[in-house]
């Protein structure tokens, strides 16, 4: 076996290469089956994995339709795992809870649809938290995903073992999930990008509740900005079955990225004003790769929005709190199945049950006004960034941090406050590498920065993330893993 495993290439020119027949989609599952072979006991990110011998047989029949000349889509061949929390038919969705240990879905989500149609091949799910709460990837089913560069320390989540797979070229491209950081943080923690993209622009469902939940959305992730946009170029689009999906397809997202950003203005929220408490090192790594916007011809410039921070938070466990127990209720109802339930779900869900029409209702203006002050600063910015994370990886048996900068975390995802503000706004968000730790304990780690658009800006924030990928040094570092004999 070679020393060391060499990277996959890139979505576009993997899709590229099957479509001439230079590779064949068997020697793609090959690779990548080897590869998880060879690293998946070691990190855990892939979970509910499929035979080889039946993956085999799908990538033949890809090549078959090569063979015959039949239309494909982007991700002819490719093999994929969708996040063990989206519906996908024929597969395991246990969404991390032992409650659906055993569920088989009999329908695939938009997404995962859209997915198969553009000729992607199962090989398995990527783990998950249980029902997707908390940023650090563990659960009763599968247990714990570990980082990529580190294996004593966490994946992060809730789209941990997509991250994971995804540095150590486990998989092409990769799907995720994000409501408070789920597709930004573990892709800032595994040196990969992850886009949450615009409110609406991948639409959700089915399911029983599409209107008020608007805090989660589905998005791609992938080891770089044209490999994040080729995916969302599936992932994209209008269904009417979804009713806040966005009008319009995918295809502006699988043209190249190259614009011009000379000019553009940065605005550095850093850590709120002081509102975020910070580990020691991440504000300095963080503020030291804000210089590679002037490599791009980008001015930076320090900025607040003009907001209460604290009322903001309080808007945020209303509205998660709303959602979280709409979904689960029934679940918290029976005392069976309570007492499979985390004690994080299990708090969600009463901290929802005890919300007031009015309480919720305040929650919904004070989200209203973080909008309008988020578009007052971008009268004077073209982006907004923010750290990733407030926090370097976890420690692997650490479920939560309970001090950050020498303050007590109050909740179990306090620690990840960093996220909620584009969440909130509806705005597309990026993980884009920042590099990695020199603080003593957390050495070698990678950090993130958050690249904040406009309202539907998706392009914008990936065109300008693709000229950060190509003007950072460590963009294409790879894991230790990758290294090993």
């Amino acid at each position: 076996m070679s020393a060391t495993l060499p990277p996959l290439p890139s979505a576009r020119a993997l899709a590229a290469a099957l479509q001439r027949r230079e590779l064949s989609c068997r020697e793609l599952m090959q690779t990548c089956l080897a590869r998880i072979d060879r690293l998946n006991p070691q990190v855990n990110a892939l979970v509910s994995l499929q035979p080889a011998e039946e993956m085999l047989r799908q990538a033949d029949a890809c090549d078959a339709q090569l063979a015959r000349g039949d239309a494909v889509g982007r991700l002819h061949g490719f093999p994929m795992a969708p996040k063990d929390f989206v519906a996908t038919a024929g597969l395991p969705t246990t969404m991390g809870s032992p409650v659906f240990a055993k569920q088989v879905t009999p329908h695939d989500a938009i997404m995962v649809e859209r997915l198969r149609r553009a000729g992607a091949v199962f090989v398995g799910r990527s783990n998950t938290p249980e029902f997707g709460l908390g940023s650090h990837t563990y659960n009763t089913v599968f247990g714990t995903t570990r980082n990529a560069w580190n294996l004593d320390h966490a994946a992060g989540g809730s789209s941990g073992g997509a991250a994971v797979a995804l540095a150590l070229h486990m998989l092409p491209v990769a799907d995720g999930s994000d409501m408070m950081g789920s597709l930004r943080n573990p892709a800032a923690w595994n040196h990969v990008y992850g886009l949450r993209p615009s409110l609406g622009r991948v639409p959700t469902g089915p399911g029983p509740e599409l209107f008020f939940q608007q805090l989660g959305c589905e998005g791609p992730m992938g080891r770089t900005p044209e490999d994040v946009a080729w995916l969302l170029s599936v992932q994209a689009g209008y269904d009417a079955r979804s009713p806040l999906s966005l009008a319009g397809d995918g295809e502006a997202f699988a043209r190249p990225l190259d614009a011009e950003l000379r000019g553009k203005r940065v605005a550095w929220l850093g850590d709120l004003g002081g509102h975020l408490p910070m580990d020691p090192g991440v504000m300095a790594l963080c503020e030291s790769a804000l210089r590679h916007f002037d490599t791009l011809g980008c001015s930076v410039a320090p900025a607040l929005p003009a907001f209460d921070f604290n009322a903001l938070w309080t808007a945020w466990l209303r509205l998660r709190g709303f959602i979280v127990a709409g979904a689960l209720r029934g679940l918290h109802a029976d005392p069976a199945t309570r007492a499979q339930l985390k004690p994080e779900a299990c708090w969600e869900i009463e901290q929802g049950e005890r919300l007031s029409a009015a309480a919720l209702h305040e929650a919904a203006v004070t989200r209203t006004q973080w909008h309008a002050a988020l578009l007052q600063l971008f009268e004077r910015f073209d982006f907004l960034v923010l750290p990733a994370a407030q926090v370097f990886p976890l420690p692997v048996d650490t479920h939560w941090p309970r001090e950050v900068g020498g303050r007590a975390m109050d909740t179990y995802h306090r620690w990840m406050e960093v996220t909620i503000g584009p969440s909130l706004a509806g705005l597309p968000a990026m993980a884009i590498p920042a590099g990695f730790s020199q603080a003593e304990g957390t050495r070698g780690l990678p950090m993130g920065l958050q690249l904040i658009g406009r309202p539907g800006a998706d392009l914008d924030v990936l065109r300008m993330a693709h000229g950060w990928h190509q003007a950072v040094p460590f963009a294409n570092a790879q894991s230790p893993l990758l290294l090993q004999p």
